[in-house]
């Protein structure tokens, strides 16, 4: 028996039908199209309106897709982790009743929370439980509700983020195939920089704060825009130089999707062209821990078994880090 390495095999997503515009901002915000698109690339962003459905709702979604597609029992699934930054509720976990809703009555689950770096640090605590050898099939479930603490009257905001869910399901590989080396990193005195303030232990929310907007999310967009493109462009060269890669081995460059500009001067700092980056961020905007998975799926049918993977996200806190992966199936 060969060594066992955690390799993805199957996706799936669910973005919510409604689409916010960059036109319907125009409306809600002084801002305009051409505004939005040169400094984001964003064009269009859906959000979940049904009152009473959160992130557990994207995540149910996207976790059937993957069922469906896949053909797997759920019941055969051992572990569900839900990568969020926007939980439904305190203390009751996310992940639990995704688990529970989908069937997966033999899992065990938890949430994981890393900002925008939760679905890339999920990518690694998946590996490690299907690398234990006591794992067999484990659900990642990157999803986020961000329209929860979006002030649509702050035009630093509102133009970037969306909602959605994706998944992917890792299953031990004896071929050498998925996650192949990781650099994964934090730094604390970022979180000034990209928080929402109210609604956790330090801050309670009450009607003070909310009546003030303090609940919703902020952003220092110079000082994130700043440091997301220096580490997750630092991180991504120093993964490739670590495994001998070059340019020319990488089939794609899986980043998250926060501005296209940071995107960009990733993939340009490591020399990939941009034929090889994925990018759907004009569709769905930054839906923080769903980005990665929103990639994967999109892009299934042109991913080939063996294909070199560079993932590379930043989000705050500060999180951030780079995953090398060789993808396992043909679709």
């Amino acid at each position: 028996m060969g060594k066992i390495t955690a390799a993805i095999t199957a996706t799936g997503a669910y973005v919510p039908d409604y689409i916010l515009t960059n036109k319907i901002l125009e409306t809600m915000v002084d801002t305009n199209d051409e505004w939005i698109t040169s400094r984001t690339g964003i064009k269009e962003r859906r959000i979940l309106k049904d009152e009473g459905k959160g992130t557990s709702y994207l995540a149910i979604n996207a976790a059937q897709d993957l069922i469906n597609k896949k053909g797997i029992d759920p019941t055969e699934i051992d572990l569900v982790i839900v990568a969020t930054a926007t939980p439904d509720m305190k203390a009751a976990s996310t992940a639990a009743y995704t688990a529970t809703q989908i069937g997966a009555v033999n899992a065990f689950s938890f949430d994981l929370e890393a900002a925008c770096s939760s679905f890339l640090f999920g990518m690694s605590v998946a590996s490690s439980y299907i690398e234990s050898g006591k794992y067999k099939n484990v659900l990642l479930i990157g999803a986020d509700k961000n329209s929860s603490f979006i002030n649509y009257k702050d035009r630093a905001t509102c133009i970037i983020f969306g909602d959605g869910a994706g998944a992917v399901l890792f299953e031990p590989n004896e071929e050498g195939l998925g996650l192949q080396d990781e650099l994964l990193r934090s730094n604390g005195e970022g979180r000034e920089f990209l928080q929402a303030t109210y609604g956790g232990s330090s801050y309670p929310s009450t009607p003070e704060a909310v009546a003030e907007g303090k609940h919703y999310i902020f952003q220092d967009g110079k000082t994130v825009f700043k440091n997301a493109v220096f580490n997750m462009a630092d991180v991504t060269e120093k993964i490739l130089e670590r495994n001998q890669l070059t340019k020319d081995d990488i089939a794609w460059l899986v980043a998250h999707q926060a501005n296209k500009r940071i995107i960009d001067a990733t993939a340009n700092r490591v020399k990939i062209d941009d034929s090889k980056v994925m990018m759907n961020i004009q569709k769905y905007g930054n839906t923080t821990s769903a980005t990665l998975p929103l990639l994967l799926n999109d892009y299934e049918s042109r991913l080939k078994k063996g294909d070199k993977l560079i993932f590379a996200a930043f989000g705050g806190g500060f999180t951030w880090g780079s995953i090398y992966f060789k993808w396992a199936y043909n679709s």
